[in-house]
Parts: structure tokens; C-alpha cells; sequence
């Protein structure tokens, strides 16, 4: 039987290391496929020689979003993209969020700020009854441009906001203090079944990314909240992170719902590193 061609899909200059990179390949040779790693914006790369391409460690995807989306459309018609076309261009932009409150899915309180808009950070926190808020633009990776606001800090607020609308949408959220005693949970789903959940702590502009050095068990509720988000999304997936923390009522909510490019932890379950791979050769032959 031939061996089907993956592609994993990488940026030319990654912003920092990718810890599932140097995992995937051996597993994925294990699994029956042969592996590739490609750049999304390298000219030189046939797309349609993979039976499967696979978004990884797009990170640099939000500096050219149209550029990204045009890229995945050429690949969509030449050979098969996981996560699908339809789920990269719903979850480049964070207005997914309202999306998925829509549809009655807890979320992180989300108020999004439009593109030039003339709206100044006192009202939205006056308005929303808030005090402490993070910043972020609603096209970002990684923690890129993530800013939080404290008491007493709302001129550099102001700033960084007027700053970030001249350029693009913005997101306007409180503060949760559980990020700091039960941190955040990033909860991982591939090819069906939710497989592990690891620890974050927060996370700010270049900040190194602080995770747990082993998977450690969902918080109650984790399970179904994956769930309701995924039913809300309703399509075809090979792999989830969906990341969560307690609200001030101890109510898990939905931080981000990343289905693109996000770390998946492998290296904290390796099981899930198999199934992962032998789901990816199982979709490429199909």
C-alpha cells in the first residue's frame, strides 16, 4: 500500500520553538504516512503532492491574514486541509467568540472593537461595570499585542487601544483572576475524544510560554464545555484546544478556541500524539 504524503505547515521564522514539531515526524512515520514540514508562504512548495495537509505552527499567520486565507483556499482546491477551510477562515478572528455565545456557550465576557473605531477604553470598562481588562487584537497569535489594564493604568490603556484600532479589530475583556491560582486549562480534543488538559499561566506580549510540565486532570465540567463548543462549531476537525478558566462564580468559560495553529502538548501525552498521527494517515487515504 502507498504511503501517504502529510504535509505539517510551519512560517519561514518561527517566534519561538515548537515543542509537538520534533514529535510528529518519527509518529507520523510510525503511523504508515511520510512527513513533510513546509512554510504556508513558501512559493516554491507543491500543495497538491500532499494527500493531506495540516496547519501546525502557522504563527506568523496574523502579520498577512488575507495572505493566510488566500494560501488556504489554494490549498483547499489542490488537496485536503485539516482543520477544514470553512473552520481556519471562522477562527482567524476571534469574533468566533460571540459566535459561540450565540449558540449558548459560556465565554469570557468579549467586547469587540471594530476596526478605527472612535471608542475609548473609559467607556467600554464604565459600560461593562469592569475594572481590570486585557487588550488583544482579534487577529493574533501566541500572546502578540495581549495587554492587561489595571486600576490606575488607564492612559497607557487608552493608548495601547487607540494604538491597536488604527491598525485592526480589537477585543476588550475583564481580567479573570483565576488565571493566577487555578490557571488556565488548555484542553485538548483530537479526532473525537478529549485526551488531556494542561496548566498555563498567564501571558503577556513576548512572554515565554509557562505550561505544565504534565497533563493534569480537566476541571469539572471540562468535558462538556469542549462539547458545546465543538457542536457549535459543527464541522469536521482532526484536532481542538479549547482553553478555559473559572469565572468570579466558579462557571468555567471559554478564554480561546483555537483550531488553527495551536500547541497540542504532546510531549505531556504521547498517547495522544499517536492517535493524532494515526487519524491524520487514516483522513489522508480516505
Amino acid at each position: 500500500m502507498r504511503r501517504p504524503h502529510i504535509v505539517c505547515v510551519t512560517c519561514r521564522e518561527l517566534p519561538e520553538p515548537d515543542p509537538d514539531e520534533p514529535l510528529l515526524r518519527a509518529a507520523i512515520e510510525r503511523a504508515g504516512g511520510d512527513y513533510t514540514l513546509a512554510a504556508w508562504d513558501d512559493p516554491t512548495v507543491d500543495w497538491a503532492s500532499a494527500d493531506l495537509v495540516v496547519p501546525r505552527s502557522t504563527w506568523d499567520y496574523y502579520e498577512a491574514p488575507d495572505a493566510f486565507l488566500a494560501w488556504a483556499e489554494r490549498v483547499d482546491a489542490a488537496t485536503r486541509l485539516l482543520n477544514p477551510l470553512a473552520v481556519i477562515r471562522a477562527n482567524v478572528h476571534k469574533r468566533y467568540l460571540l459566535a459561540l455565545e450565540r449558540a449558548g456557550v459560556p465565554i469570557v465576557p468579549t467586547e469587540l472593537v471594530g476596526r478605527g473605531e472612535a471608542r475609548a477604553l473609559a467607556s467600554i470598562v464604565e459600560a461593562r461595570g469592569w475594572s481590570d481588562v486585557v487588550i488583544k487584537p482579534a487577529i493574533g497569535a501566541r500572546s502578540w499585542g495581549n495587554r492587561r489594564v489595571r486600576p490606575g493604568e488607564e492612559v497607557g490603556g487608552e493608548a495601547h487601544l487607540a494604538a491597536m484600532l488604527a491598525e485592526r479589530d480589537a477585543l476588550v475583556q475583564p481580567y479573570l483572576q483565576a488565571v493566577e491560582d487555578h490557571g488556565e486549562r488548555s484542553l485538548i480534543w483530537i479526532d473525537g475524544e478529549m485526551t488531556h488538559s494542561i496548566r498555563k499561566e498567564p501571558r503577556f506580549g513576548d512572554a515565554d510560554e509557562s505550561v505544565s510540565e504534565e497533563a493534569v486532570p480537566p476541571p469539572p465540567g471540562g468535558r462538556a464545555i469542549v462539547d458545546a463548543a465543538l457542536r457549535a462549531v459543527g464541522a469536521e476537525l482532526l484536532y481542538a484546544r479549547v482553553d478555559v478558566v473559572p469565572d468570579p462564580t466558579g462557571q468555567l468559560v471559554v478564554m480561546e478556541l483555537e483550531l488553527v495553529e495551536p500547541s497540542l502538548f504532546f510531549a505531556q501525552d504521547p498517547a495522544a500524539l499517536e492517535r493524532f498521527c494515526r487519524a491524520a494517515v487514516r483522513r489522508a487515504i480516505a
